[in-house]
């Protein structure tokens, strides 16, 4: 199957390089939404239930739509501040009784005060505002007005604005180019491996597995409890969408109706945006005032989760942080975060499970019509249930970082208890599956080396084992396969601080800056993965993901630095990250078209130092003699017998009730012979092949005659004589000595002659079978 068009990813480059451009708009403004209250009282003397304001620096403009509440009585001043990026770029002081358009704020009467004006400033006051603040994305400013009596100076009240210029980098368009980039890569190499370019596709599995995982640690970064720059909590929203937080309108609404139905209290946080004031939390307070104001947040955030009393809410101030944070920029309310994100895994798994379906159909129905070859996708259509749950697996293990940091979180918000009843079901379930899972390979891995002091041995020429189990296995080399269980308990530790400490930002930092120190000095000392790029590929991921939380934990503000600092930290933050991922996409890119498009793309990839090639045979073309010779002493024809997890069609383990097959696949009968050996209960499993025998007869010799014994089985360690095949299938050479068979089967008492042992095959290379 070949493309000649590379159309659709230089269409999606395209896309997202737009929507990056698009940032830049033909009018500079700088606006505020939003009205929040910065004094240090408890009962503030000055609110806004409405706050719109837009300065147009081209015309020097300020246009203020404001509907304001006072409790305040006489004469006051206005002192404006503002900021960008910790830096105070504006400070002037106005007094309304000496301006026209605010003579109705003097004197200020309590009540309220609806302000509805434009002011003009003067060119040498605009100046003072840096370009950066118009033109950045996702700008960090804040505008503070100081209420002061006029008289004394003293401040009587604090208002505080967060402003925007209109730009940012969260585009919807990032987010689908992303989605379809890692989606296409999964899916090219699930169709190389299906055309035989075993090597090409575990080389894109292996790749688009850790973009994906990537894309995952990004999101998060912004799921985390840390009050973080403008920019970051922007950017590393266009990767919610791997962790199952998409806003659709009708799930939102089938969420609300299920946990209303399941006993819990739906919360009202989008519905009620126009009443109440939401801050979508960046940095205002100092350290100490962060946690204690974090800690009172969490426990009237509970309150409201546990109640439904919300008579206040309509004159309180939210803020929302973390997990709650990224939800509510998706547009999803808080109590629909965890059914949202478990419904986009549940569909995606079905969708997928029922695409493979469909496409096996369409293989046997264009293979009928002649619109395929016959040999196409003829190991799939063959074993097609063994590859679906072999991608089933795989999808568990894409979701797994999902639905961790989302069940264990449910367990503490505590939504419905339908809720946490799903949220404990999956979680232990999918645990448990992938615990099982990497059992499983190490079982095979061990009997492997047991059997030909070499783990690839079974792992790769099993085509059920490799199928099934490979999601675990083939992006790391032979020897690396235990590997699996380091990463899920780095995902685990990850799900376990991102979902349980949200309310503890530090701790929750430091935690996640250890494990990912760890798990950076663990793979750049093992190098587990198969080759040098691809070790190359997963290591820089480890560096960007270690370098990330150390920004994370300067976002905390632990270290007291000035907050200028941080705002320059969280635009490198961005720039390093974006640069990074748009390397990564590419390299992704390039490699899947190059896989689609070329004939033979497996002539690009060196072989495998663990010779993991010459393991993986495809089991409906054995073409010669010679072929079904090798099939027969490796013991992977195609039999009916029982897997290490008691499935029918796999041979990773012996089976005391296996049908025996030459190498032709004809069943041989049952021999009656005695055993030509004692074989002790203890002796581990042997290969079928004994390797100093000659292991091709000579010219003139039959190629085929009656075994003189047969192998009696024996029970130690689970298995039979018959090494991995389990029952023994017949071979052409004798095993005892060199003695020749005649016509009628009887032993010939006239010796042979033999050729020379053959050179060791591929197939023997690294197994054992060449010392």
């Amino acid at each position: 199957m070949r493309f000649s068009s590379a159309s659709s990813p230089v269409a999606l480059l395209s896309t997202l390089t737009f929507s990056l451009l698009s940032l830049v708009s033909a009018q500079r403004e700088i606006s505020s939404n939003s009205l929040l209250d910065c004094s240090s009282t408890a009962n503030p003397g000055f609110t806004a239930t409405l706050f719109n304001v837009v300065f147009t620096p081209d015309d020097y403009t300020l246009t203020y739509d404001i509907n304001a509440d006072s409790t305040i009585t006489g004469n006051v001043t206005f002192q404006i501040q503002a900021e960008a990026y910790g830096i105070t770029v504006f400070n002037k002081t106005i007094n309304p009784c000496d301006d026209s358009d605010l003579v109705a704020l003097c004197p200020l009467n309590p009540g309220q005060i609806p302000i509805n004006s434009s002011s003009v400033f003067s060119p040498s006051v605009v100046n003072q505002i840096p370009w950066i603040a118009y033109t950045f994305p996702d700008l960090d400013g804040t505008i503070k007005v100081y209420l002061l009596n006029t008289t004394t100076g003293a401040q009587i009240a604090c208002v505080q604005a967060n402003l925007s210029n209109g730009k940012t980098v969260d585009q919807a368009a990032v987010s689908w180019v992303l989605a379809v980039i890692a989606g296409l890569a999964l899916v090219v190499s699930a169709v190389t491996s299906g055309l035989g370019h075993s090597n090409t596709a575990a080389h894109i599995a292996a790749n688009a597995l850790s973009l994906f995982g990537f894309f995952q640690a990004q999101a998060m970064v912004g799921m985390t409890g840390v009050h973080m720059p403008p920019m970051v909590e922007a950017w590393t929203q266009n990767f919610q969408w791997s962790m199952g937080i998409v806003s659709i309108g009708f799930m939102q609404s089938v969420c609300t109706w299920y946990q209303m139905a399941t006993g819990g209290t739906p919360s009202t946080l989008l519905t009620d945006v126009n009443t109440q004031s939401v801050n979508v939390e960046k940095r205002s307070l100092r350290f100490a005032e962060k946690l204690a104001r974090r800690g009172l947040d969490a426990i009237d955030y509970v309150m409201r989760r546990d109640t439904t009393d919300s008579t206040d809410s309509t004159s309180s101030i939210i803020d929302v942080y973390g997990i709650d944070r990224v939800g509510f920029r998706s547009n999803v309310e808080p109590t629909n975060i965890f059914l949202t994100g478990l419904g986009f895994f549940v569909a995606f798994v079905v969708i997928v499970a029922v695409c493979v379906a469909l496409f096996k159909g369409f293989c046997e129905i264009a293979v009928k019509a002649g619109w395929l070859k016959s040999d196409k996708f003829e190991d799939f259509r063959n074993g097609w249930k063994i590859v679906l749950k072999g991608i089933l697996f795989r999808l568990i293990l894409i979701g797994y970082p999902q639905m961790a940091i989302l069940c264990l979180w449910e367990l503490t918000v505590r939504d419905s208890a339908a809720e946490v009843v799903l949220a404990l079901f999956y979680f232990v379930a999918m645990t448990l599956a992938l615990l099982w899972a990497a059992l499983k390979v190490v079982r095979i891995a061990r009997r492997s080396v047991q059997m030909h002091n070499n783990p690839a041995y079974i792992l790769y020429s099993d085509p059920a084992a490799l199928n099934k189990w490979g999601f675990l296995y083939v992006q790391f080399r032979a020897t690396a396969y235990y590997f699996i269980f380091p990463v899920l308990l780095y995902i685990l530790l990850k799900a376990l601080f991102v979902a349980f400490a949200q309310n503890a930002p530090v701790p929750q930092t430091i935690g996640l800056v250890v494990i990912e120190a760890v798990f950076l000095i663990a793979v750049s000392i093992l190098r587990p993965w198969m080759d040098k790029k691809t070790n190359t590929f997963n290591i820089a991921i480890a560096v960007i993901n270690f370098i990330n939380v150390i920004f994370l934990l300067m976002f905390t503000g632990v270290f007291n630095q000035p907050y200028m600092v941080t705002g320059i930290m969280g635009v490198i933050f961005f720039v390093y990250n974006a640069v990074f991922s748009l390397v990564l996409i590419l390299m992704v890119l390039i490699t899947s078209v190059i896989a689609i498009s070329s004939k033979n793309p497996d002539t690009r990839y060196q072989p495998m130092r663990d010779d993991r090639g010459s393991f993986i045979k495809s089991q409906n073309n054995l073409n010669t003699e010679l072929d079904a010779l090798g099939a027969t002493a490796r013991g992977d024809m195609r039999m009916k017998a029982r897997d290490l997890d008691d499935d029918s069609d796999s041979f990773s383990s012996g089976s005391m009730g296996r049908q025996q097959y030459d190498a032709s696949g004809i069943p041989l009968p049952a021999s009656t012979a005695a055993s030509t050996r004692n074989v002790p209960q203890y002796e581990p499993p042997h290969s079928p092949i004994d390797p100093s025998q000659p292991f091709i007869p000579s010219e003139g010799a039959p190629r085929h005659g009656q075994p003189t014994a047969a192998y009696s089985d024996y029970s130690g360690n689970g298995y039979s004589d018959n090494g991995y095949g389990g029952a023994r299938n017949g071979s052409p050479a004798p095993r005892g000595n060199y003695a020749q068979y005649n016509g009628s089967g009887n032993l010939s008492n006239q010796d042979t002659s033999y050729r020379p042992q053959a050179n060791a095959g591929p197939w023997q290379r690294g197994a054992g079978y060449d010392r």
